[in-house]
């Protein structure tokens, strides 16, 4: 009789990925993102245990929506004050803060509880090239979600 091992949490070894979101679409990333983040991608996967690696995503601005979501999507959010609440376009959000776009995709894809907030902490979004994570030796992810690549 075979039996299903479960991870101990001493077990765990976490691996650093660098994405390239260039001319990547936004959902379709984000989820291949949060995979990687819960550690579904491992066949050690545990739902109760945090076993998921770390992500960094480079190239923030240049990823790309479909349709057209970059003037009609508007994130929204209230201060808590009567007659609080902003909304920004996809626009105005790419020129004023591009990580974000990623960074709140991924979050609403992860659990909404306090194992969602961990595995949130290892998703590192940088708008250009660069990013400061060198001594980690990330692997480099491919993820085709290329604009076009309807495969």
């Amino acid at each position: 009789m075979k039996q299903t091992t479960l991870i101990k949490t001493a077990d765990i070894a976490k691996k650093w990925y660098v994405v390239d979101a260039t001319d990547a679409i936004l959902g379709r990333l984000s989820t291949e993102i949060a995979k990687v983040l819960r550690g579904k991608h491992k066949p050690t996967f545990t739902p109760h245990i945090n076993n998921g690696d770390h992500v960094i995503v480079i190239n923030a601005e240049k990823v790309v929506l479909s349709g057209k979501k970059e003037n009609d999507k508007n994130y929204y959010h209230h201060s808590m004050h009567p007659g609080g609440l902003k909304s920004r376009n996809v626009k105005t959000q790419r020129q004023l803060f591009p990580e974000r776009i990623i960074e709140r995709a991924v979050r609403l894809m992860l659990p909404k509880n306090v194992q969602g907030g961990n595995q949130y902490r290892a998703l590192h979004v940088y708008a250009g090239p660069e990013h400061p994570h060198q001594a980690q030796n990330p692997e480099v992810l491919v993820i085709n979600t290329r604009k076009g690549d309807n495969k």
